[in-house]
């Protein structure tokens, strides 16, 4: 960890060095998790693709981000977090052209799959790299600014994805990641200190990772066939059934493991496991809302690609304008109240969205909602952050960020997978009848989470900033 003495203000020329670099380096991973949605009907058109082709052409990535984020957690606490971290983005860029030059769906969905690997390496060191660099109020804020100007990126996303897949091709989507990568490497070379934890041990946890993965990928696959096959279907049932013991088998390992992937020492500390509880819940809720938002508007209510990917817009700029300040208003006031008020905003707005139709004009029937769940959003993301690696001791803190984004992709991962189906949208998310319906459905679980989020929230996270310290 840096000394206090050292560490860079959050203003200096210095730390905005390293907030560039992890914000940028966050933001390609971000970017590749929601821009591809905005593109799906036409990959769908382009390469004859079904929708379980297009939900693992979203789950493929997400899989192995979700899978391997716990590794690279504790990679970078072992060998250097800075290292992993720009190893993650090298392999994450290289992916990003193999799925611009993808032949077919197979091939994209296997592109996919690699690049979800680089940013599992690249996530959790953006912000280990904060963690461990910045101190007190200052490592809140710049926290904050890491969530906000993230979450600006992510929203930007769907908009600069419908503007290429208009102009040109959604082959560009992927290729426009070349740049950023190479930008990112320069910065964090010449600025962003290497950091590990000294204490770390350096054999690695291979049959907790096998078997994390291999339990994701059972009930992704398993839900996701659902969908097309039917809940009787001999597969379905086998890989849901393998899943869930190869989840089970990954709790026993890691309870027992010398040096386990995910201590589980950490979720006996109540605001760790409520945190991540909580994130669970939120982040299922918000990646379900805009995987059925952009597609929806164009599906049913007939927006554009440009149109619908403008449609989040308002999202960006509230978690550009709000995130900072309530990253450091938490630190002052206690997580508590932010992340329990945060979500039900959310909610509302959710609600409000559920009521898109054929006849969607965008200033009384989308910008509404999309405005509250903004404003949500932006109290809620960075005191949720902030007290995700603030429950964990600092020499952990690649696990604990790990974690955490791992919880944040699994909710994500699962959601894509299993709300289609709770929907009822079934095989026909490009069907305007049947997507109609369920988009209102989804809508609704959606708000239902993220009222379960606060709530969770609510009970287990302390009021004050200080009392989320864990006690040894």
């Amino acid at each position: 960890m840096t000394d206090p003495a050292e560490a860079p203000a959050y203003a200096s020329a210095r730390g905005r060095w390293v907030l560039l670099a992890t914000v940028l380096g966050s933001a390609i991973a971000f970017i590749d998790a929601t821009v591809v949605t905005i593109a799906l009907p036409r990959i769908a058109e382009d390469l004859d693709a079904s929708t379980g082709d297009l939900q693992w052409t979203v789950n493929g990535y997400a899989l192995t981000l979700a899978a391997f984020l716990l590794l690279g957690g504790s990679l970078g606490d072992r060998f250097g977090r800075r290292r992993v971290f720009l190893v993650g983005v090298v392999w994450f860029g290289v992916a990003s052209v193999l799925c611009a030059v993808a032949p077919g769906i197979g091939a994209l969905i296997a592109a996919r799959v690699l690049q979800g690997v680089g940013g599992a390496l690249l996530t959790p060191g953006s912000l280990a790299i904060i963690q461990s660099t910045f101190v007190g109020e200052d490592r809140a804020r710049a926290i904050g600014a890491w969530s906000g100007l993230s979450g600006v990126a992510g929203a930007i996303a769907p908009f600069l994805g419908g503007w290429i897949v208009e102009l040109a091709s959604w082959r560009w989507i992927f290729a426009i990641n070349v740049p950023l990568v190479l930008l990112v490497v320069v910065v964090a070379v010449r600025h962003v200190p290497e950091s590990m934890d000294p204490t770390a041990v350096r054999r690695l946890d291979i049959g907790g990772t096998v078997l994390g993965a291999l339990g994701l990928a059972g009930l992704t696959y398993g839900f996701t066939a659902w969908t097309d096959h039917g809940s009787a279907d001999a597969v379905v049932v086998v890989t849901l059934v393998g899943g869930l013991l190869a989840l089970a088998a990954f709790v026993v390992v890691e309870d027992h493991h010398p040096a386990p992937l995910l201590p589980p020492a950490l979720f006996r500390w109540r605001p760790f496991a409520g945190v991540n509880g909580a994130t669970l819940l939120i982040y299922a809720a918000v990646s379900g809302l805009f995987f059925f938002l952009v597609v929806t508007l164009q599906v049913v209510a007939g927006y554009s690609p440009l149109a619908a990917g403008l449609a989040p817009l308002p999202v960006t700029v509230l978690m550009w304008l709000l995130s900072p300040r309530m990253g450091a208003l938490g630190v002052r006031l206690g997580p508590r109240l932010p992340m329990t008020v945060g979500p039900v905003i959310c909610g509302v707005g959710a609600v409000l969205l559920a009521g898109i139709s054929t006849s969607a004009p965008y200033l009384t029937a989308v910008l509404p909602g999309v405005a509250l769940f903004g404003l949500g959003l932006s109290f809620t993301v960075a005191p949720l952050t902030t007290t995700a690696l603030a429950a964990a001791p600092d020499h952990l803190a690649g696990v604990a960020s790990g974690v955490n984004n791992a919880v944040a992709r699994i909710a994500s991962l699962l959601a894509i997978a299993v709300l289609p189906l709770a929907a009822g949208v079934g095989s026909s998310l490009t069907d305007p009848v049947t997507l109609a319906p369920a988009h209102r459905t989804a809508m609704i679980v959606c708000a239902g989470l993220l009222v379960s989020g606060a709530l969770v929230a609510f009970a287990t996270i302390p009021r004050t900033a200080a009392a989320v310290r864990p006690t040894e």
